[in-house]
């Protein structure tokens, strides 16, 4: 599995793709939080928050995992290389192992420059150092569990896919669903009781109680079965390829 994280890390640093996608998130970020006028922007808020930022992120991201994930298997399966894989001394939840912590970090690299926004804030702060910490960092955790449960998904998605162009709209596809559109599927109030259940299928009201300082058992064990499952089932098709 090793091999194989090096490997796609490789393919994503080597051609400066994964810089490009780094650098245009937090390219992103920062003119929202910092310069267009808008909602989220900072000074328009007045507030020493970060929240604005764990608001616009999954969003971004929902649309950069799956660019970083499709080409995972989908492109090893145009290009023929996934029948190179099979054939050597490895086994395939290593492989789907691999590729998955390979697109997770470099989600986690997007993330890492927003530590200066949180240094920017910490100073401006009225006094200095007016920021909840714990929601802050609490927030941060929730991100990286929620990065890696697109990561899953866009590996599911490009199993799924046999071209990259596919392997993209579908990851895209399923990540809004499952952190936006369940959520709003719930809101509706159209099955009673069981909204409150169908509310919780999704990663919305998991990842919010993240950004309030509250790092419950319950959302991380539901992350990591979301995660578990996704990579599960990439296996499945991967070995159905084979």
């Amino acid at each position: 599995m090793i091999a194989i994280f090096k490997k796609e890390l490789w393919s994503y640093f080597g051609n400066w793709s994964a810089w490009l996608i780094i650098a245009a998130f937090s390219l992103i970020g920062s003119l929202f939080l910092f310069f267009f006028e808008n909602d989220s922007n900072i000074f328009d808020i007045g507030t020493s928050s970060l929240q604005s930022y764990f608001v616009l992120a999954p969003w971004f991201l929902m649309f950069i995992i799956p660019a970083v994930s499709m080409k995972s298997l989908a492109e090893e399966e145009q290009s023929g290389t996934l029948n190179w894989l099979f054939s050597q001394p490895v086994k395939i939840s290593e492989i789907i192992g691999g590729k998955f912590l390979s697109v997770w970090l470099v989600g986690i690299l997007c993330i890492i420059p927003s530590l200066v926004y949180l240094y920017t804030i910490y100073i401006l702060g009225v006094p200095e150092g007016n920021i909840d910490l714990g929601a802050t960092f609490g927030s941060y955790f929730g991100l990286i569990l929620l990065i890696a449960a697109f990561s899953s998904v866009g590996i599911l998605a490009s199993a799924l896919s046999q071209n990259q162009i596919m392997a993209y709209l579908l990851g895209v596809f399923l990540c809004f669903i499952f952190y936006f559109g369940i959520e709003q599927l719930a809101s509706y109030k159209l099955l009673g009781g069981a909204d409150y259940i169908l509310g919780n299928l999704g990663f919305y009201q998991h990842f919010i109680a993240f950004t309030r300082g509250l790092i419950d058992t319950k959302d991380v064990f539901y992350f990591l079965l979301v995660i578990g499952i996704c990579l599960f089932l990439a296996k499945i098709f991967v070995e159905k390829k084979k």
